[in-house]
């Protein structure tokens, strides 16, 4: 309609009438079977490595589709209300260090965790309660340190079997000169 001009929409699923989702990768606008396992769309594993043929949707739109789910790629000059008019901000902010710097605008000079996004609120005891969460991959003096001594270790190990491989060759060769030593003198002794 005209309130929807201007606007671009990316289909995420949907529906059919009899309420079968659509999977994504299945090109045909009807139904299939589809032998699911763990991790599939549209199917939740009651077992362990369970399997099972269930009906699915393409992803092809049809005129039998009752469900639409859509996401705004592109906004139009007007409003539309209940959609773009009102703001929800995010419950939770980003976890992982180069998420926090790339939310904030933050250069990698600057401490990250002083941007992490805490949650206040009030506990059952009644009780104020402050929540952030554990910020992953940030690199820290001791990550640094374990960094260095892995490195460390590995070049210890490198020189180690090169000077064992020294030591072996020389023991290879000094037994093989000994073999030949004693062959030599048990030739001699035979011949007198």
């Amino acid at each position: 309609g005209e309130k929807y001009a201007g606007y671009r929409f990316r289909i995420t699923g949907g529906n059919d009438k009899q309420g079968f989702p659509m999977i994504q990768g299945l090109l045909i606008n009807k139904r299939a079977k589809l032998l699911l396992k763990t991790g599939s769309k549209a199917y939740r594993p009651r077992r362990k490595g369970e399997r099972k043929k269930k009906s699915v949707r393409g992803c092809i739109v049809g005129p039998d589709i009752r469900v639409l789910n859509l996401v705004v790629v592109q906004k139009g000059p007007g409003e539309i209300e209940g959609l773009t008019t009102e703001n929800i901000p995010r419950r939770l902010g980003p976890k992982r260090a180069n998420n926090i710097r790339k939310f904030w605008g933050l250069l990698k000079t600057e401490d990250v965790r002083k941007f992490v996004i805490a949650r206040t609120f009030t506990n059952k005891a009644g009780k104020e309660v402050t929540k952030r969460p554990k910020i992953q991959r940030l690199i820290t003096p001791i990550m640094r340190q374990r960094k260095r001594a892995r490195a460390a270790a590995k070049v210890q190990h490198r020189e180690k079997v090169r000077r064992d491989a020294q030591e072996y060759a020389r023991m290879l060769s000094q037994r093989a000169a000994e073999r030949a030593a004693a062959r030599s003198s048990r030739r001699s002794s035979r011949r007198e």
